[in-house]
Order: C-alpha cells, then structure tokens, then sequence
C-alpha cells in the first residue's frame, strides 16, 4: 500500500501548525489504515477485538493499542532497520519500554516545531537541563530532545548538570545578573533537590519539570511539586513537558499543570473499566478518565496509544494529568501520584 498524500505530509511534518480538526481527523484515518496494514502487532490487535477496519470512520472508533505492548513486542510499521531505539527509565522492577524509530528526523522536527510553537526559538534562550538520572543511561529520547535544544540555543553556559548543584546555582545566578531568558528544564527530583539547597528569587528563569521521582523522594501529585518550587524560586508558575518514550511528540503545560498539544497530536480520555469507549468533552462538560494519545509522527510505529495515565481534558482539549492508573507499571518518567 503506498501512502496517500495526506499521509506523506505527515512524514515530512508540513504545515502542520496549520491542521484543522478537520485535517486532523482525515490524516488520522489515513494513518490508522496504513498501520492496520503495515503494522503486524497493531494488526493482531485490531482482529482480536474484531475490528473491522472499512468500518472505522471516526477518531473515536479507532483502537488503541496499550502502551504496554511497548514493553513486550517490536512496535513498527513497514519493515526497517531502525535509526535510534529510545529507551523508557523504568525501575529495576520494571520491564523497560522501546520505541524503534525508523528516522530520527522525524522526531527531530516534532520536537522542533513544538518548541517554536511554545516557546519561540531556541536562539533567544539559555538552555539549561538538569537531568541526571536521563544522563546515566543511553538511548534516552529527553537527553535527544535536550541535546539538540541546547545546541540550537548557542548560548555558552547552556547545557547539562548532573549533580553539581553548586555550580548550577552559580551559573543561573550569573544569568539572572545578564538578565538573560533562560529554561532550566529538570526532572522533578533534581528540581527539588536545587530549590532546598539554592533558593533564589528568579526573574528570567522559566522552571519545566519533566515529572520523575524515580523513587528518590516520596511520591507527591504535580501541585505539590510546584508549589514546593514556586515557593523556594519566587515564580508564579512552573511549566512542564508531557512526554514518553513511546511518542515522538510532546505536549507543554505553561502553568498550573494544565496542558496543550501541538497540532499533529491529541488527548482522548477513555472510561477506566471500558477501554473501547472514548468520552468527549463539551463546552458544558470537562470529563476525566484514561488517557489515549494521538500523535501523528508516530507514523512508523503506533499513532494511537493507550496510556496509563489518568486525567481531566476540557472542552479546550486542553487537559490535567491527574496520575497513574491502580495496578499499572510505574513509569520512570511519571511517578505523580494522585
């Protein structure tokens, strides 16, 4: 099956600030077809629930495939020698997650186009990642993400910290004096450890937490987490990145942990003891449940992802990450608990 145009613009993510959720829906579909077909595990899977793909006309009757058979199964449509294999943290109890990407340009100008789309060019900031349990292991898609930011910034004291705090408060202290824009972009146990160590009053300074206690502090929900760094840092809010190895793209929170997609990806919520039935949020009705993911730059592996998270969306499609679902596995990058 060859793909269709619509299609083959997803490859090369044209325009895609521009997608209507009338493109959105149409592209979906196309994506959702050429998987079905190419994808052998996300094939297996449709026929077990016995789906008939010329029936799937909707975004709400596509099946989503459980992000756990990231964990259990080579994820990949068409037939490729992979160019990069992320890696999810995970625990030493825990089965490791990993995402087989066929071009890594592809995440590349996912991760590129969401950042413009947020934040502006990365020339205009000083970007600093502080994330050192990413930093100890390979094939980390964040450090990717981070690595490149930081090399488009161009900025001289960008770049990353392990462990050496002190040096971090020096040089965050020596930017603030430039009043130079800066995004120090932290894992959240790092973060923490820097505001109790080093409070400071920050002007110029934008906090992004990643998410991830990777058990080296009591769990604690997302508003906790930012009222702790609001506190030590004198900021009014603290953004986050919503992210996964098993995804190309990310969703950012520019405060109170409320979330936005860039235009090529999408949050449905789904009933918790029903899997195959998708909620819709209104203008009269925000509703809460699991999380499904849309994001169409996973072209090569599975577009439609059943995660483990729980949460509220808005009639916005705007949405809060309210946890982990009971019995799930946790996940090394998102430990806020309810």
């Amino acid at each position: 099956m060859k793909l269709n145009s619509s299609v083959k613009n997803i490859t090369a993510l044209n325009n895609l600030t521009a997608i209507t959720k009338e493109d959105f829906t149409r592209v979906a579909l196309n994506i959702f077809q050429f998987q079905h077909r190419h994808n052998p595990v996300y094939h297996q899977f449709c026929n077990a629930l016995h789906i008939n793909p010329a029936s799937v006309t909707a975004i709400n009757q596509i099946p989503f495939l459980p992000v756990a058979f990231f964990k259990t199964h080579t994820i990949a449509t068409t037939t490729f020698e992979p160019a990069a294999v992320f890696e999810s943290s995970g625990t030493t109890q825990t089965i490791n997650s990993k995402h087989f990407v066929k071009d890594i340009a592809l995440y590349e100008e996912s991760f590129n186009t969401a950042f413009r789309l947020f934040y502006g060019d990365p020339k205009d900031w000083c970007i600093i990642a502080l994330l050192p349990s990413y930093l100890e292991r390979s094939n980390s898609s964040l450090i990717m993400m981070a690595d490149k930011l930081i090399e488009q910034s161009a900025h001289a004291q960008s770049g990353f910290y392990l462990h050496d705090l002190e040096k971090l408060h020096y040089t965050i202290t020596s930017l603030e004096n430039q009043q130079q824009k800066t995004l120090l972009l932290g894992v959240t146990f790092a973060l923490l450890d820097f505001a109790e160590q080093y409070p400071m009053h920050l002007q110029y300074t934008t906090i992004m937490e990643t998410g991830g206690m990777k058990g080296r502090r009591r769990e604690m929900t997302r508003q906790e987490v930012h009222d702790i760094l609001c506190t030590s840092f004198k900021v009014n809010v603290v953004h986050s990145e919503y992210g996964m190895t098993e995804l190309l793209s990310q969703a950012y929170s520019t405060g109170h942990g409320i979330f936005s997609c860039p235009p090529w990806m999408k949050v449905l919520v789904r009933e918790e003891d029903d899997p195959l039935t998708v909620l819709s949020a209104n203008k009269e009705n925000i509703v809460s449940g699991a999380v499904n993911i849309i994001d169409l730059a996973n072209i090569y592996s599975c577009s439609f992802i059943a995660t483990d998270d729980a949460a509220k969306l808005y009639p916005d499609e705007s949405f809060e990450i309210l946890g982990r679902l009971d019995n799930s596995d946790i996940r090394g990058c998102s430990l806020l608990s309810l």
